[in-house]
Protein backbone atom coordinates (compact mmCIF):
# COMPACT_ATOMS: atom_id res chain seq x y z
CA UNK A 1 0.00 0.00 0.00
CA UNK A 2 1.04 3.61 -0.57
CA UNK A 3 0.92 6.53 1.86
CA UNK A 4 -1.12 9.42 0.44
CA UNK A 5 -1.97 12.94 1.68
CA UNK A 6 -5.56 14.18 1.35
CA UNK A 7 -6.70 17.76 0.77
CA UNK A 8 -6.79 18.43 4.50
CA UNK A 9 -3.09 17.55 4.90
CA UNK A 10 -3.81 14.26 6.68
CA UNK A 11 -1.96 11.15 5.61
CA UNK A 12 -3.70 7.88 4.86
CA UNK A 13 -2.86 4.55 3.28
CA UNK A 14 -4.30 3.41 -0.05
CA UNK A 15 -4.16 -0.19 -1.11
CA UNK A 16 -2.76 -0.61 -4.61
CA UNK A 17 -4.80 -3.25 -6.40
CA UNK A 18 -2.55 -3.56 -9.48
CA UNK A 19 1.08 -2.72 -10.13
CA UNK A 20 0.70 -3.29 -13.89
CA UNK A 21 -2.49 -3.00 -15.90
CA UNK A 22 -3.59 -6.20 -17.58
CA UNK A 23 -3.30 -4.85 -21.13
CA UNK A 24 0.26 -3.72 -20.40
CA UNK A 25 1.25 -7.13 -19.02
CA UNK A 26 0.50 -8.62 -22.47
CA UNK A 27 3.24 -6.54 -24.10
CA UNK A 28 5.55 -9.43 -25.00
CA UNK A 29 2.70 -11.42 -26.58
CA UNK A 30 0.52 -8.68 -28.06
CA UNK A 31 2.72 -5.59 -28.47
CA UNK A 32 3.38 -3.95 -31.82
CA UNK A 33 7.02 -5.00 -32.10
CA UNK A 34 6.52 -8.75 -31.39
CA UNK A 35 3.41 -8.94 -33.58
CA UNK A 36 4.17 -6.55 -36.42
CA UNK A 37 7.81 -5.57 -36.82
CA UNK A 38 9.19 -9.07 -36.35
CA UNK A 39 6.81 -10.48 -38.96
CA UNK A 40 7.75 -8.06 -41.73
CA UNK A 41 9.60 -9.83 -44.52
CA UNK A 42 10.16 -6.80 -46.75
CA UNK A 43 12.84 -4.30 -45.61
CA UNK A 44 10.85 -1.40 -47.07
CA UNK A 45 7.83 -2.30 -44.92
CA UNK A 46 10.00 -2.35 -41.81
CA UNK A 47 11.54 1.00 -42.79
CA UNK A 48 8.09 2.57 -43.15
CA UNK A 49 7.34 1.68 -39.52
CA UNK A 50 10.74 2.15 -37.85
CA UNK A 51 12.28 4.69 -40.28
CA UNK A 52 15.31 2.42 -40.49
CA UNK A 53 16.07 -0.67 -42.53
CA UNK A 54 16.32 -3.85 -40.40
CA UNK A 55 20.13 -3.99 -40.59
CA UNK A 56 20.41 -0.37 -39.41
CA UNK A 57 17.87 -0.93 -36.65
CA UNK A 58 19.65 -3.96 -35.24
CA UNK A 59 23.03 -2.26 -35.53
CA UNK A 60 21.73 0.72 -33.54
CA UNK A 61 19.98 -1.60 -31.07
CA UNK A 62 23.24 -3.41 -30.35
CA UNK A 63 25.04 -0.10 -29.76
CA UNK A 64 22.41 1.40 -27.46
CA UNK A 65 21.26 -1.67 -25.52
CA UNK A 66 24.03 -1.64 -22.85
CA UNK A 67 23.17 1.97 -21.96
CA UNK A 68 19.41 1.54 -21.52
CA UNK A 69 18.94 -2.13 -20.60
CA UNK A 70 17.42 -2.86 -17.20
CA UNK A 71 17.57 -6.04 -15.18
CA UNK A 72 14.07 -5.61 -13.73
CA UNK A 73 11.34 -4.29 -16.00
CA UNK A 74 8.34 -5.06 -13.77
CA UNK A 75 7.64 -1.34 -13.33
CA UNK A 76 8.92 -0.21 -16.77
CA UNK A 77 6.24 1.86 -18.45
CA UNK A 78 6.68 3.43 -21.85
CA UNK A 79 5.60 5.14 -25.00
CA UNK A 80 1.93 4.31 -25.17
CA UNK A 81 -0.88 2.03 -26.16
CA UNK A 82 0.66 0.80 -29.41
CA UNK A 83 3.47 -1.02 -27.63
CA UNK A 84 1.30 -1.91 -24.60
CA UNK A 85 3.33 0.07 -22.13
CA UNK A 86 2.25 2.70 -19.62
CA UNK A 87 2.35 6.32 -20.75
CA UNK A 88 3.94 7.92 -17.67
CA UNK A 89 7.44 6.54 -18.22
CA UNK A 90 7.84 8.55 -21.41
CA UNK A 91 9.42 11.22 -19.16
CA UNK A 92 12.17 8.76 -18.32
CA UNK A 93 12.54 6.62 -21.44
CA UNK A 94 12.82 9.41 -24.00
CA UNK A 95 15.69 11.39 -22.42
CA UNK A 96 17.57 8.23 -21.41
CA UNK A 97 17.26 6.62 -24.84
CA UNK A 98 17.98 9.81 -26.79
CA UNK A 99 21.02 10.56 -24.65
CA UNK A 100 22.23 6.96 -25.08
CA UNK A 101 21.81 7.20 -28.87
CA UNK A 102 23.77 10.44 -28.97
CA UNK A 103 26.54 9.13 -26.71
CA UNK A 104 27.11 5.88 -28.65
CA UNK A 105 26.99 7.56 -32.06
CA UNK A 106 28.85 10.81 -31.45
CA UNK A 107 32.38 9.36 -31.38
CA UNK A 108 32.04 8.00 -34.92
CA UNK A 109 29.29 10.06 -36.54
CA UNK A 110 29.69 13.48 -34.85
CA UNK A 111 33.38 13.43 -34.03
CA UNK A 112 35.96 16.21 -33.92
CA UNK A 113 37.73 16.36 -37.30
CA UNK A 114 41.48 16.35 -37.90
CA UNK A 115 43.15 18.82 -40.29
CA UNK A 116 43.31 16.11 -42.97
CA UNK A 117 39.57 15.40 -42.60
CA UNK A 118 38.78 19.12 -42.91
CA UNK A 119 40.77 19.14 -46.16
CA UNK A 120 38.58 16.28 -47.37
CA UNK A 121 35.50 18.35 -46.52
CA UNK A 122 36.93 21.18 -48.59
CA UNK A 123 37.62 18.83 -51.52
CA UNK A 124 34.01 17.63 -51.33
CA UNK A 125 32.62 21.15 -51.67
CA UNK A 126 34.88 21.81 -54.65
CA UNK A 127 34.04 18.57 -56.47
CA UNK A 128 30.29 18.56 -55.71
CA UNK A 129 29.40 22.24 -55.52
CA UNK A 130 32.29 24.04 -57.30
CA UNK A 131 33.11 26.16 -54.26
CA UNK A 132 36.80 26.30 -53.27
CA UNK A 133 38.27 26.11 -49.76
CA UNK A 134 34.87 25.62 -48.10
CA UNK A 135 34.74 23.86 -44.72
CA UNK A 136 30.98 23.69 -44.41
CA UNK A 137 27.60 25.38 -44.76
CA UNK A 138 26.24 27.02 -41.61
CA UNK A 139 22.67 27.75 -40.55
CA UNK A 140 20.46 27.96 -37.47
CA UNK A 141 16.88 26.82 -36.87
CA UNK A 142 14.31 27.08 -34.11
CA UNK A 143 12.98 23.88 -32.49
CA UNK A 144 9.72 24.69 -30.71
CA UNK A 145 8.74 23.17 -27.38
CA UNK A 146 6.56 23.92 -24.36
CA UNK A 147 8.00 26.68 -22.15
CA UNK A 148 9.49 25.65 -18.81
CA UNK A 149 7.86 27.28 -15.77
CA UNK A 150 9.10 30.80 -15.03
CA UNK A 151 11.04 31.35 -18.24
CA UNK A 152 11.67 34.87 -19.45
CA UNK A 153 11.02 36.38 -22.87
CA UNK A 154 14.60 35.70 -24.06
CA UNK A 155 13.64 32.06 -24.58
CA UNK A 156 11.00 32.89 -27.17
CA UNK A 157 11.30 33.32 -30.92
CA UNK A 158 9.71 35.98 -33.05
CA UNK A 159 6.41 34.04 -33.20
CA UNK A 160 6.26 34.01 -29.39
CA UNK A 161 6.84 30.26 -29.16
CA UNK A 162 9.34 28.85 -26.72
CA UNK A 163 12.26 27.57 -28.77
CA UNK A 164 15.65 25.99 -28.59
CA UNK A 165 18.10 26.98 -31.29
CA UNK A 166 19.98 24.39 -33.32
CA UNK A 167 23.11 25.73 -35.05
CA UNK A 168 24.70 23.29 -37.48
CA UNK A 169 27.66 23.11 -39.85
CA UNK A 170 27.13 20.64 -42.71
CA UNK A 171 29.50 19.05 -45.23
CA UNK A 172 28.95 18.68 -48.97
CA UNK A 173 27.12 15.35 -48.49
CA UNK A 174 24.53 16.64 -45.97
CA UNK A 175 26.30 15.30 -42.87
CA UNK A 176 26.46 17.40 -39.71
CA UNK A 177 30.04 18.37 -38.86
CA UNK A 178 29.18 20.46 -35.82
CA UNK A 179 25.96 21.02 -33.88
CA UNK A 180 25.16 23.39 -31.04
CA UNK A 181 21.80 22.92 -29.31
CA UNK A 182 20.19 25.09 -26.65
CA UNK A 183 21.36 28.61 -27.40
CA UNK A 184 18.03 30.08 -26.21
CA UNK A 185 17.74 32.18 -29.34
CA UNK A 186 21.12 33.89 -28.96
CA UNK A 187 24.16 33.21 -31.09
CA UNK A 188 27.31 35.23 -30.64
CA UNK A 189 29.43 33.85 -33.46
CA UNK A 190 29.81 31.17 -36.09
CA UNK A 191 32.39 28.41 -36.23
CA UNK A 192 35.99 29.54 -35.92
CA UNK A 193 38.52 28.30 -38.48
CA UNK A 194 42.10 28.78 -37.38
CA UNK A 195 44.14 27.31 -40.21
CA UNK A 196 44.43 29.32 -43.41
CA UNK A 197 45.23 28.53 -47.01
CA UNK A 198 47.73 30.62 -48.97
CA UNK A 199 46.02 29.80 -52.26
CA UNK A 200 42.92 31.45 -53.70
CA UNK A 201 41.38 32.52 -50.37
CA UNK A 202 41.31 31.48 -46.73
CA UNK A 203 39.33 28.40 -45.81
CA UNK A 204 35.80 29.55 -45.15
CA UNK A 205 32.29 28.66 -44.06
CA UNK A 206 29.31 29.65 -46.24
CA UNK A 207 26.14 31.03 -44.67
CA UNK A 208 23.06 33.07 -45.52
CA UNK A 209 22.45 36.76 -44.94
CA UNK A 210 21.53 36.47 -41.24
CA UNK A 211 25.15 35.72 -40.32
CA UNK A 212 27.88 38.38 -40.04
CA UNK A 213 30.45 38.66 -42.82
CA UNK A 214 33.95 37.83 -41.53
CA UNK A 215 37.20 36.68 -43.09
CA UNK A 216 36.18 33.04 -42.50
CA UNK A 217 32.38 33.34 -42.82
CA UNK A 218 31.03 34.30 -46.24
CA UNK A 219 27.48 35.44 -46.97
CA UNK A 220 25.71 36.78 -50.11
CA UNK A 221 26.34 40.23 -51.55
CA UNK A 222 23.65 42.86 -51.24
CA UNK A 223 24.81 44.76 -54.30
CA UNK A 224 23.87 43.25 -57.65
CA UNK A 225 26.62 43.61 -60.22
CA UNK A 226 27.02 40.68 -62.62
CA UNK A 227 30.00 39.35 -60.69
CA UNK A 228 28.16 39.57 -57.39
CA UNK A 229 25.06 37.85 -58.74
CA UNK A 230 27.21 34.97 -59.91
CA UNK A 231 28.96 34.88 -56.54
CA UNK A 232 25.57 34.74 -54.79
CA UNK A 233 24.48 31.90 -57.06
CA UNK A 234 27.64 29.88 -56.45
CA UNK A 235 27.48 30.48 -52.71
CA UNK A 236 23.78 29.54 -52.56
CA UNK A 237 24.50 26.19 -54.27
CA UNK A 238 27.05 25.38 -51.58
CA UNK A 239 24.93 26.78 -48.76
CA UNK A 240 21.85 24.84 -49.85
CA UNK A 241 23.29 21.62 -48.40
CA UNK A 242 22.59 22.79 -44.84
CA UNK A 243 19.01 23.68 -45.80
CA UNK A 244 18.60 20.19 -47.24
CA UNK A 245 20.22 18.55 -44.21
CA UNK A 246 17.71 20.22 -41.88
CA UNK A 247 14.87 19.31 -44.26
CA UNK A 248 15.90 15.66 -44.60
CA UNK A 249 16.29 15.26 -40.84
CA UNK A 250 12.94 16.90 -40.05
CA UNK A 251 11.21 14.80 -42.71
CA UNK A 252 12.51 11.63 -41.04
CA UNK A 253 12.20 12.77 -37.42
CA UNK A 254 8.93 14.62 -37.59
CA UNK A 255 8.90 15.56 -33.93
CA UNK A 256 11.08 18.48 -35.07
CA UNK A 257 8.19 19.83 -37.15
CA UNK A 258 5.89 20.06 -34.13
CA UNK A 259 5.93 21.89 -30.82
CA UNK A 260 7.60 19.27 -28.62
CA UNK A 261 5.23 18.71 -25.71
CA UNK A 262 7.96 18.58 -23.04
CA UNK A 263 8.81 21.35 -20.60
CA UNK A 264 12.27 20.13 -19.64
CA UNK A 265 14.82 21.86 -21.90
CA UNK A 266 17.49 19.23 -21.22
CA UNK A 267 15.17 16.50 -22.51
CA UNK A 268 14.40 18.53 -25.65
CA UNK A 269 18.14 19.01 -26.22
CA UNK A 270 18.68 15.23 -25.91
CA UNK A 271 15.96 14.67 -28.54
CA UNK A 272 17.51 17.15 -30.98
CA UNK A 273 21.06 15.83 -30.49
CA UNK A 274 19.84 12.25 -30.98
CA UNK A 275 18.14 13.29 -34.24
CA UNK A 276 21.37 14.89 -35.49
CA UNK A 277 23.44 11.81 -34.60
CA UNK A 278 20.87 9.47 -36.16
CA UNK A 279 20.80 11.59 -39.31
CA UNK A 280 24.57 11.14 -39.74
CA UNK A 281 24.31 7.44 -38.84
CA UNK A 282 21.62 6.83 -41.46
CA UNK A 283 23.37 9.01 -44.04
CA UNK A 284 26.56 6.96 -43.58
CA UNK A 285 25.11 3.47 -43.10
CA UNK A 286 21.98 3.82 -45.23
CA UNK A 287 23.68 5.56 -48.15
CA UNK A 288 21.33 7.17 -50.68
CA UNK A 289 18.30 5.10 -49.60
CA UNK A 290 17.92 7.35 -46.57
CA UNK A 291 17.54 10.45 -48.76
CA UNK A 292 15.68 8.96 -51.73
CA UNK A 293 13.23 11.52 -53.18
CA UNK A 294 13.69 13.79 -50.15
CA UNK A 295 16.72 15.92 -51.07
CA UNK A 296 16.82 18.56 -53.84
CA UNK A 297 18.07 17.19 -57.16
CA UNK A 298 20.65 19.17 -59.13
CA UNK A 299 20.34 19.56 -62.90
CA UNK A 300 19.75 22.27 -65.49
CA UNK A 301 17.01 23.25 -63.08
CA UNK A 302 16.74 22.31 -59.41
CA UNK A 303 14.05 19.72 -58.65
CA UNK A 304 12.85 20.44 -55.14
CA UNK A 305 13.00 17.56 -52.68
CA UNK A 306 9.99 16.11 -50.89
CA UNK A 307 11.06 17.70 -47.61
CA UNK A 308 10.01 21.10 -48.98
CA UNK A 309 6.37 19.96 -48.81
CA UNK A 310 6.68 19.90 -45.00
CA UNK A 311 6.38 22.99 -42.79
CA UNK A 312 9.71 24.79 -42.83
CA UNK A 313 11.83 24.92 -39.71
CA UNK A 314 11.92 28.54 -38.59
CA UNK A 315 15.08 30.51 -39.24
CA UNK A 316 16.97 31.51 -36.12
CA UNK A 317 17.60 35.30 -36.39
CA UNK A 318 20.88 36.80 -35.29
CA UNK A 319 21.49 40.15 -33.61
CA UNK A 320 22.47 43.03 -35.84
CA UNK A 321 26.21 43.35 -36.40
CA UNK A 322 28.49 46.20 -37.36
CA UNK A 323 29.93 46.65 -40.84
CA UNK A 324 32.13 43.83 -42.11
CA UNK A 325 35.88 44.27 -41.96
CA UNK A 326 37.74 45.29 -45.13
CA UNK A 327 39.60 41.96 -45.20
CA UNK A 328 36.31 40.03 -45.30
CA UNK A 329 35.01 42.10 -48.21
CA UNK A 330 38.30 41.67 -50.04
CA UNK A 331 38.08 37.86 -49.75
CA UNK A 332 34.55 37.90 -51.11
CA UNK A 333 35.56 40.15 -53.99
CA UNK A 334 38.46 37.83 -54.85
CA UNK A 335 36.03 34.91 -55.10
CA UNK A 336 33.72 37.03 -57.25
CA UNK A 337 36.56 37.53 -59.74
CA UNK A 338 37.56 33.86 -59.55
CA UNK A 339 34.03 32.71 -60.43
CA UNK A 340 34.16 34.95 -63.51
CA UNK A 341 37.58 33.67 -64.66
CA UNK A 342 38.25 30.89 -67.17
CA UNK A 343 39.54 28.73 -64.32
CA UNK A 344 36.69 29.27 -61.88
CA UNK A 345 33.63 29.63 -64.10
CA UNK A 346 31.12 26.79 -64.60
CA UNK A 347 28.94 26.43 -67.74
CA UNK A 348 25.60 26.67 -65.89
CA UNK A 349 26.26 29.89 -63.97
Amino acid sequence: CDEQVNRYGLSYERNRTKWVKSWISQREAQGAFPNLCREMDEPDDFKNVAWLFPAQFHMLEDLVRPNIQRCNTNYFKSLGFLFRLGVSTIRQIIPETCNAIYQVLREKYLKVYTAHEWQQVSSGFMSQWNFPNCLGALDGKHINSRPPPGTGSTYYNYKHNFSIVLIALVDSSYRFLYVNVGCNGRISDGVSVSWISDQLSPYCVVADEVFPLTDYLLKPNRRLTVEQRIFNYRLSRAQRVVENAFGIMANRFRVLLTTIDIRDTVTVEYIVLACCALHNFLRSEGSDAYMADIVDQEGPEIIEGRWRQDPALQQAPLPQTTNAAARAKQIRDELCRYFMSDTGAVPFQ
